[in-house]
């Protein structure tokens, strides 16, 4: 008989622990893919979802705090800061393009932010692509227009020609609705960026909103800045000018580095994740040894028939480590349905409150790395049993049974 052929009468013959123990496998694997895909992506594409602008210039206070509330569109503004502040460093030989941004309204818990329509026909949020119309234009600045982005108006289902009232502050609340009326005049294309999420309004229009501080009229949230190439050094200058000579202002510079402070903060719950996945997998590969070693009692008669056959010692050790291997291995397969399962959850949760986008299907090297550990380990784990095998007694247990 061949190592295959035996491997395969054994699976057959318990497939119900089979089945069990390749189902942990296919848990653990599963696990432990995703939660590394989920690590590496979000960190790579929160620290490089820049919006195609290099800084932040808000009131004082965090920058983290500060790029989330305006390139993210999470988090509370850590304050305004006048149109004069805007006007500076828009008109600083060293900036390319700095666009305002006015937030604290949504319409069903969905961001409004107040923004000049240069946004639409001036940014790149990414190297050579722009925002792009599903349908319509451009809002008019001078009017009560809208600019929903591609998710919002999924899920709230808005198309040109729909009005809606807007509602004050970040949290929807029917009671705290606006008089005001705007009426929707483009759907953008998905960019796969937190602006799917965001309706789009004048900034004059969020500024002067009915139950807004008249006296804040002209003030805004942020300023979004594009240095010109070559400029880095600028950028040291206003870290500089901004943060540590002044007082009143914040600048958040580099956008990347600052969205590291983030994964900083949250590094202790990645490593509580990969500790459980590690545990996860530990446990399924030492049920392989339970389950291949609890059953060598029931094995030992057909060992030694096997043996009497013809069968080297060798022969039974090595079957035994291949079907711990081999039952790795299915629930290996079965772990990236596992995974595919997961990571497609987690990725519509992502996109739904963050609007950043992870792609399951992207190439890992733990995607190869991860799989062989685990079947390496479920090998190893058939080492036990294939000793207590090896040893069997054959004269002993080819004793007639009564």
């Amino acid at each position: 008989m061949t190592l295959g052929l035996i491997v395969r009468r054994s699976l057959r013959q318990h497939a119900l622990s089979t089945g069990v123990t390749a189902a942990s496998i296919a848990l653990a694997c599963g696990l432990m893919l995703a939660v590394w895909v989920v690590k590496d992506q979000s960190h790579a594409t929160f620290t490089g979802m820049t919006g195609g602008f290099d800084a932040v210039l808000g009131a004082r206070g965090s920058k983290l705090q500060l790029v989330l509330n305006t390139l993210f569109h999470l988090e509370e503004s850590p304050g305004n800061l006048p149109w004069s502040d805007y006007l500076e460093i828009k008109q600083n030989p060293n900036v390319e393009f700095a666009l305002p941004i006015a937030v604290g309204d949504n319409y069903r818990g969905y961001r409004l932010a107040g923004t000049l329509p240069e946004l639409f026909t001036a940014v790149e949020y990414r190297p050579g692509r722009r925002y792009s119309f599903r349908a319509g234009r451009a809002f008019d600045p001078t009017l009560r227009e809208a600019v929903v982005g591609s998710f919002a108006a999924a899920q709230l289902g808005l198309k040109p020609g729909d009005k809606f009232h807007p509602y004050h502050g970040l949290i929807y609340d029917e009671k705290n609705e606006h008089a005001e009326t705007y009426v929707v005049v483009g759907v953008l294309e998905p960019s796969n960026t937190p602006a799917d999420r965001v309706l789009w309004i004048p900034l004059e229009g969020l500024q002067k909103m009915s139950g807004h501080d008249p006296k804040a009229a002209a003030d805004v949230s942020g300023v979004l800045v594009k240095l010109k190439a070559g400029a880095a050094a600028a950028g040291f200058r206003m870290d500089l000018m901004y943060n540590k000579q002044g007082n009143r202002l914040t600048f958040a510079w580099p956008v990347g580095r600052v969205m590291t402070q983030l994964f900083d903060k949250i590094g202790w719950f990645d490593r509580v994740l990969t500790l459980v996945a590690y545990l996860v997998a530990l446990v399924a590969t030492s049920s392989i040894l339970a389950s291949i070693y609890n059953s060598m009692n029931e094995r030992r008669r057909e060992i030694a028939i096997l043996r009497a056959l013809g069968a080297h010692r060798g022969t039974i050790f090595g079957a035994i480590v291949l079907e711990a291997a081999a039952i790795s291995a299915l629930g290996v397969l079965a772990g990236f349905v596992v995974y595919a399962l997961v990571m497609q959850a987690v990725a519509a949760i992502m996109r739904a409150q963050t609007g950043v986008v992870l792609d399951p299907f992207a190439w890992h090297p733990v995607m190869v790395l991860a799989p062989v550990a685990i079947i390496a380990l479920g090998a190893l784990a058939g080492v036990v049993p294939a000793v207590k095998a090896y040893r069997t007694d054959v004269a002993e247990n080819l004793v007639p049974q009564s």
